[in-house]
């Protein structure tokens, strides 16, 4: 069974996806030694995956591909179908209509993203391109989330390198509160929130990881969470499926700087990395901008953040940003 169910009071909506309780839990193999008998990933192995929707060729010739992108075996939400709403008295659900595909980044099962090259994550962020702009021509999806969970606390339940891309019938509401907010602020000062908070930051300093010419790293003034970042373009960018292939290269320069800085801070860690961007159907919003959310997943929340939806966290943002750019690679 796949349904979307509405909160009647707060308005989210919940998915119900029974089949996503069949997933193999993958993090319980050791990190050193997956086992190709079970590794779905691993070249040799597609027939244990779903028919792939994409697949880039490794220029080199060492595998067979060097990155595929499948359906979920084990979907959110289904593409298959018609959207359908029923009222249950006070009750709203809706058909779990929908996309959930996974990329799988790499034929190398050991790698995690701080071991990519540039050129292997330029192929990540072209496939969340591409994928994205074909998910586009669907009227029923309204918007696209692509994600990675990598490591247990993060919620990943595959060892060989992966993330997600999940297409949904609504826009999510973390999402539109950022719209809302961003649009707050835009009718108010008719200035582009994102844009501002670049600039502040480069101009400053205080919060500034590194920077190229097409994108910076910041440690968000509100941080969330100890180490959390994010990722911008430095000029304005609704819509993450209409990058450039030249900002790409750009992006993933950063992206790998970025992730070099956190492995040497941290360790080994656990994180999310999150991509927000402009709904599909409603692109080009002046006061918006898409960027990336890299949340280290250092601490757990607690009764008071689940109650409250409010964060604690221990770290300064500008403490973090010090300390990164006091790093040494």
């Amino acid at each position: 069974m796949v349904e979307l169910r509405k909160d009647p009071i707060t308005g989210r909506w919940v998915i119900i996806a029974t089949d996503r309780a069949k997933r193999p839990m993958g993090v319980a193999l050791p990190p050193d030694s997956p086992s190709p008998e079970i590794d779905p990933f691993l070249p040799g192995n597609e027939y244990l995956t779903p028919p792939e929707i994409l697949r880039y060729a490794d220029e080199s010739g060492k595998a067979p591909w060097a990155l595929r992108v499948v359906p979920n075996k084990f979907p959110a939400l289904k593409v298959e179908g018609e959207i359908e709403r029923e009222g249950i008295g006070l009750y709203d659900k809706m058909s779990g209509i929908g996309a959930h595909e996974v990329v799988i980044e790499t034929p190398d099962p050991d790698k995690r993203l701080v071991d990519y090259n540039e050129h292997e994550l330029e192929l990540v962020f072209s496939a969340f391109r591409d994928r994205s702009r074909d998910l586009q021509r669907d009227a029923r999806l309204k918007y696209v989330l692509a994600f990675k969970n990598e490591g247990r606390l993060a919620g990943a339940t595959q060892l060989h390198g992966h993330s997600q891309l999940i297409a949904l019938p609504m826009v999510p509401s973390v999402v539109t509160e950022e719209l809302e907010g961003a649009a707050d602020y835009y009718s108010f000062k008719e200035r582009n929130v994102y844009l501002d908070i670049v600039n502040q930051e480069l101009r400053y300093g205080e919060r500034l990881v590194t920077d190229n010419p097409d994108f910076v790293t910041i440690a968000p003034f509100a941080s969330r969470f100890p180490f959390e970042l994010w990722i911008l373009p430095r000029r304005y960018a609704p819509c993450f499926h209409e990058i450039r292939d030249d900002q790409i290269t750009f992006l993933a320069k950063i992206v790998s700087h970025t992730m070099k800085l956190l492995d040497r801070a941290l360790g080994v860690f656990a994180f999310n990395f999150i991509i927000h961007t402009s709904p599909l159907q409603d692109c080009h919003p002046a006061y918006y901008h898409w960027h990336i959310e890299i949340t280290p997943r250092l601490t757990q929340l607690g009764g008071f953040e689940i109650g409250t939806g409010y964060h604690i966290n221990p770290t300064p943002p500008e403490k973090v940003a010090e300390y990164l750019r006091k790093t040494k690679l």
